[in-house]
């Protein structure tokens, strides 16, 4: 059986400037009309010369722009060859404020810092979360009209929502003399919560829409070494006996915290992690050569956890992967872990913090050093 790995980005897309601006009020000028007819013939965009037309007249209302924001970053990473697609999340907000301004029982507490110049809204939560029905249908039907290629739904996890939030309500009831224990407890209670009542609605949804691969986004898994349990709670009551691949990503974390916890996993199909940001530039495929891979794919030979999503993009730099790149880590993988079946191609971590035109050169490369890892096994 010849040997094929699947390529897919992990979620966000940065937004169009003219998106951007348009949500925020500001006036658009000749540079955004320029890069959304740019963009527009050059990924090949049906009928992009109405969203041009439309952007100069100001006759566009915001829910159509997000579509042509959809629509565009569809269309860039089908362009770049990607197996799997999604919209880049262009018509969430940011990734914890796009669930807790849609669930009942969190309120707003202004902006923090994430890293560098980042930033999101985080809330407190008051009270027990819950929803009263699913959130990413519409947008998952949306996509999929949109595309013939396979389609995975990003969602954030349980366990981020619950680390990303001040909590005025779990640990409140355990009072201020709460032992380590109690603490521990609320927390799992306020993950649990999230899990059950506000991903797995949402999950169910858009199983029952047709959707086939659920990715559980958990950047905060190994912020609390102790309470990995956590986080393989959450994924569990989120998605468990529901009938599509499901996996769970994340991103740079102290991996070595997973194990053997992330063995307790319920039928995930793979964990999608960033190696690129911490590996070597230069090509190879023996141990001195792929430090960024070596000590974590050694965990999942170790442990025999069926699938990694490997990432071969640094979403941190500007730095575009040569085609020849990406093989060597492709094919240094497939060596350590003796079975390219094990394997699927991702970046690290979303894009949103890349300009399209670094995003298109990396992917592009990332498709085309796949292929060559492929003929290399073939």
């Amino acid at each position: 059986m010849s040997v094929r790995f699947v390529t897919r980005e992990i979620g966000s897309l940065a937004k169009p400037p003219w998106r951007v601006k348009t949500f925020a009020g500001r006036p658009l000028d000749e540079s955004d009309f320029a890069a959304a007819d740019d963009w527009g013939r050059r990924l090949e965009v049906a009928g992009y010369e109405e969203l041009v037309e439309g952007l100069r007249a100001g006759s566009l209302s915001k829910s159509q722009i997000d579509d042509w924001a959809a629509v565009y970053a569809i269309r860039l990473l089908e362009r770049a060859g990607l197996d799997v697609v999604y919209d880049g999340e262009q018509k969430r907000t940011e990734m914890y404020d796009h669930v807790a301004a849609f669930a009942q029982g969190f309120e707003p507490r202004g902006i923090v810092r994430s890293f560098d110049n980042k930033y999101y809204a985080k809330a407190a939560v008051v009270e027990a979360p819950s929803v009263g029905g699913p959130q990413d249908v519409e947008e998952f039907e949306f996509v999929r009209a949109h595309t013939e290629r396979a389609v995975k739904v990003p969602l954030t996890g349980a366990y981020t929502m619950e680390d990303w939030s001040y909590d005025e309500h779990y640990g409140h009831e355990s009072g201020l003399g709460a032992s380590a224990e109690q603490r521990y407890d609320a927390r799992r209670r306020f993950v649990h919560d999230v899990a059950a009542d506000v991903i797995r609605p949402n999950v169910e949804g858009l199983v029952a829409a047709g959707a086939d691969w659920i990715q559980i986004d958990e950047p905060a898994a190994t912020t609390k070494p102790d309470e990995i349990p956590l986080v393989v709670e959450g994924f569990n009551e989120a998605t468990r006996g529901l009938e599509a691949k499901k996996s769970m990503h994340i991103c740079f974390s102290d991996y070595g915290a997973l194990w053997p916890a992330v063995m307790e996993l319920d039928d995930c199909l793979e964990l999608q992690l960033e190696f690129a940001n911490r590996d070597s530039r230069e090509l190879g495929t023996k141990n001195e050569d792929r430090p960024g891979y070596a000590d974590t794919l050694a965990l999942f030979k170790d442990y025999g956890y069926p699938g990694v999503g490997l990432g071969v993009l640094d979403i941190h730099s500007d730095f575009i992967e040569t085609a020849e790149l990406v093989r060597d880590r492709v094919l240094y993988a497939a060596e350590v872990l003796g079975d390219p079946g094990r394997i699927q191609v991702n970046p690290d971590c979303g894009l949103r913090t890349r300009s399209w035109e670094v995003v298109y050169e990396k992917l592009a490369n990332m498709v085309a050093g796949t292929r060559l890892a492929e003929d290399a096994l073939n």
